[in-house]
């Protein structure tokens, strides 16, 4: 049951970051999701590293959403870089 809800959660925070970083019209939900789970592996690793806070899947709380959604728009804001160097 936690994976769907990681899956959820993940989806919206992808769709969240896309909207911020301008990207929504060109990510579809399979994005929005692999974003949002990837977000928030980079985001609790930030958490961890920086802050010495650590989340896991089964515990909810509002920091471990807004580091998930931080881990988004770090990754976001990557991809952008990538593909602003390559010829369109």
């Amino acid at each position: 049951m936690g994976w769907i809800i990681a899956i959820i959660v993940g989806g919206l925070i992808g769709w969240i970051a896309s909207i911020i970083m301008g990207r929504d019209a060109s990510m579809g939900i399979f994005w929005n999701i692999i974003v949002g789970l990837i977000g928030a592996l980079i985001g609790g690793f930030i958490g961890t590293t920086l802050l010495g806070t650590g989340s896991t899947l089964t515990s909810f709380s509002i920091p471990g959403l807004l580091m998930s959604l931080l881990g988004a728009v770090v990754l976001l804001a990557i991809a952008n870089l990538i593909q602003r160097g390559r010829v369109r």
